[in-house]
């Protein structure tokens, strides 16, 4: 059986092939530091996620205008948004995230599995402030070169998220030019969650970079365990997508601390 990762890798060639990437219109992004954000919030700083599909759970919330989600997010009081741009398993694109972009003033996080330059590149058409690196497939040797598309990143104005799960993998993103580094709850191979990863990476950690939480955050009280750990930012996706009222569940969320 294929593994989840590899599929992941396998389904952003097959995405960069197709010409998902190939973006004609070009916006700006939000010119706006959301690890500043981060560090000066007076409440849960959220990166809320438009999310339809995920490999975990297949269909999360019925494909429906992403500018409406987005807009609740952000009355909610979310920091910044995260719009999947990868269209197998996530149901995401790159036409939804410049919907988003055209409404909010706020950072945007182009979440897929960036791969290559070729994402970079359409990052940047489709104003993203911030693009994701996962630092497992770096280790694992699936793809090469992660100092070089961080610098590509910065050469082109955009900040980078570096996403880790063990603790060995957060030591190596710790050390790269990652802007804000990200601890995801979930294991990438068996997609099995444990808030814990947060609290057991961060216990052995003095790294001054920002860190934000990832995956399995569902309510006030996993933020509070997630900030009492040491962590500065949380992304939630599934949680507010499967809500109907998405605005009052964001709210909630950020008034948690």
């Amino acid at each position: 059986m294929e593994r989840i990762l590899e599929k992941l890798v396998n389904n952003s060639r097959k995405a960069i092939d197709e010409g998902v990437y190939d973006i004609k219109e070009s916006l700006p992004n939000s010119g706006i530091d959301l690890g500043n954000v981060i560090v000066n919030s007076q409440h849960a700083p959220l990166i809320t996620e438009v999310k339809f599909s995920s490999p975990a759970l297949g269909n999360i919330r019925k494909i429906s205008d992403p500018i409406e989600i987005a807009v609740q997010m952000v009355n909610g009081g979310a920091s910044a948004l995260s719009v999947l741009t990868q269209p197998y398993l996530f149901d995401g694109s790159p036409e939804f995230f410049m919907k988003v972009r055209k409404v909010v003033e706020i950072p945007m996080l182009m979440k897929d599995i960036t791969i290559d330059k070729v994402q970079i590149d359409a990052a940047k058409k489709i104003g993203a402030d911030y693009f994701l690196l996962i630092q497992s497939l770096f280790d694992k040797k699936m793809i090469l070169e992660m100092d070089e598309l961080i610098d590509y990143g910065h050469k082109n104005g955009i900040k980078v998220v570096v996403e880790a799960h063990t603790l060995e993998e957060f030591e190596n993103a710790c050390k790269t030019n990652a802007d804000i580094v990200g601890i995801n709850n979930r294991n990438l191979d068996t997609l099995k969650i444990d808030l814990n990863t947060t609290k057991n990476i961060l216990e052995k950690s003095n790294s001054t970079k920002i860190i934000i939480s990832e995956s399995g955050i569902e309510s006030k009280e996993d933020i509070r365990f997630l900030h009492k750990c040491g962590a500065r930012g949380y992304l939630i996706g599934t949680a507010i997508m499967k809500n109907e009222n998405i605005e009052q569940t964001v709210r909630g969320l950020v008034n948690s601390i």
